[in-house]
């Protein structure tokens, strides 16, 4: 075999490990962000002193399209 393609292929293997420890990693790394980032939200939505039902309701009010409540007057008919 050329030795070229031994050189080669060594190196394509090395780099191949080396790939799939990094991407082993990343999705560590991608745990423990989510991990971090809910117990920020945790911790938001305790300090406001919200139950399950009241964070629910913010939520759903917050989303684009949701029903406006019937005491808002930017929808009147003018």
């Amino acid at each position: 075999m050329n030795p070229k393609i031994k050189k080669i292929n060594t190196e394509y293997e090395k780099n191949a490990a080396k790939i799939t420890e990094l991407q082993a990693r990343q999705e560590e790394l991608a745990k423990q962000r989510t991990e971090l980032e809910n117990l920020d939200i945790i911790g938001l939505v305790r300090s406001m002193g919200l139950d399950p039902d009241q964070l629910a309701a913010l939520i759903h009010n917050a989303q684009p399209g949701a029903p406006v409540g019937e005491g808002d007057s930017s929808h009147e008919n003018v």
